[in-house]
């Protein structure tokens, strides 16, 4: 029986996750029967996949970044199809990033009308832009959704859909042997421990690591004790450790520094149960922060030509998955105008005197999304291998 040829784009830290999971899935459901080939990041690339460029190319966020990219991301967007199209694989899988991964799509459907193509991570049509499913679905034969309320959206404009599971119930468990060998490592005390995490993408660092470092500034003051830890996205270290260097607050940085992928991700994790509270950029984290019943606190800035966009097409008002899936607003948001350093430090400071009812709404979130699935690649590999 000939190898199953995959081809997979993943354009982003969380689509490089995904894929990577998906990647190990299908080598476990195909009994090694597979290949691979396409655009992927560092934990992809660990589990053997080779990129036809690196992923950080792709790893862009709001229209004032992306517009003085568009030469770079065209040309890449013709690359990719014409490999893809040049392979003729037997599915093509693309991975969350739809402005991107739309376009090849396009090019690739035009020239291989047969050829069977999955998107991973329905769009947020629920939440905005509604329209996309109808579009997608010109290009796209089946989709994998992360969140259970998502499939009647996709079937509804002609796409097949399973709900998979999301990846964060299924993140490493963590033992107290392990915390407690975490705290003696980075010598860390009983005084509150609080995870600082600023975002993945170049944009928001260079927009929120200045708030953070004054709510740091105003944590200290109010809790001689904190103890800050920043696990630093690889996509961003550069670029992370060039901001905290003017911080009055130096927070504990998790660097790569040569370590293994997996070793970072379970620092990661240790890091997030171990702690009081999170300060985080918003986005796909909120649900890894929950998954270890972490307290968090919500932030997001963006350019003011993003901002009015959002919140003239947005449908929802609320951007956190655990409110959005628990129908509360037990998160608190700090967006747009509302992104303060008052606002954060108020929210923050009320969080760390009393965590509310956090904790039972992301337990009720991880069960929705799949906690009593022990193998929740599997569930994707097998939805792709049952499509194809």
């Amino acid at each position: 029986m000939n190898k199953l040829k995959c081809y997979i784009i993943a354009g982003e830290l969380s689509g490089d996750k995904l894929g990577a999971s998906l990647i190990d899935g299908l080598i476990e459901v195909t009994n090694k029967n597979v290949s691979f080939s396409g655009v992927g990041g560092p934990l992809m690339e660990s589990a053997g996949f080779n990129s036809l460029f690196k992923m950080s190319d792709l790893s862009l966020m709001g229209l004032i970044e992306i517009i003085p990219k568009i030469p770079m991301l065209i040309s890449r967007i013709k690359l990719t199809a014409n490999s893809i199209i040049s392979q003729n694989p037997d599915v093509l899988i693309t991975i969350d990033s739809p402005d991107f991964c739309m376009r090849v799509a396009k090019k690739v459907r035009n020239a291989l009308p047969n050829l069977k193509i999955i998107h991973y991570v329905a769009p947020s049509v629920w939440a905005w832009r509604p329209e996309r499913a109808a579009k997608m679905s010109k290009y796209v034969d089946h989709v994998l959704a992360l969140l259970p309320f998502e499939p009647p959206y996709m079937e509804a404009e002609g796409m097949t859909c399973d709900f998979v599971g999301h990846p964060a119930v299924s993140s490493p468990h963590v033992s107290k042997k392990a915390q407690e060998k975490f705290k003696k490592k980075y010598n860390l005390h009983n005084g509150p421990i609080i995870t600082v995490l600023p975002g993945s993408r170049i944009g928001e660092i260079k927009r929120m690591c200045p708030i953070f470092n004054k709510v740091l500034n105003n944590i200290e003051k109010l809790y001689p004790d904190s103890q800050f830890i920043l696990p630093v996205a690889s996509s961003v270290e550069k670029d992370v450790v060039n901001a905290v260097k003017s911080w009055n607050v130096k927070p504990l940085l998790l660097l790569n520094e040569g370590k293994d992928l997996k070793e970072l991700e379970h620092d990661k994790f240790i890091t997030y149960s171990i702690s009081s509270a999170a300060l985080a950029t918003s986005g796909t984290v909120s649900l890894e922060l929950a998954a270890k019943k972490c307290p968090m606190i919500v932030a997001y800035k963006a350019n003011w030509f993003t901002t009015r966009m959002v919140k003239k097409l947005a449908k929802i008002d609320t951007a956190n998955l655990i409110n959005i899936i628990t129908d509360t607003k037990v998160i608190p948001e700090h967006l747009f105008e509302n992104c303060t350093v008052e606002n954060i430090t108020e929210s923050l400071r009320s969080l760390l005197n009393n965590d509310n009812n956090q904790i039972k709404a992301m337990e009720e979130t991880m069960n929705r999304l799949g906690a009593d699935h022990k193998d929740i690649h599997l569930l994707a590999a097998n939805s792709v291998l049952n499509n194809i």
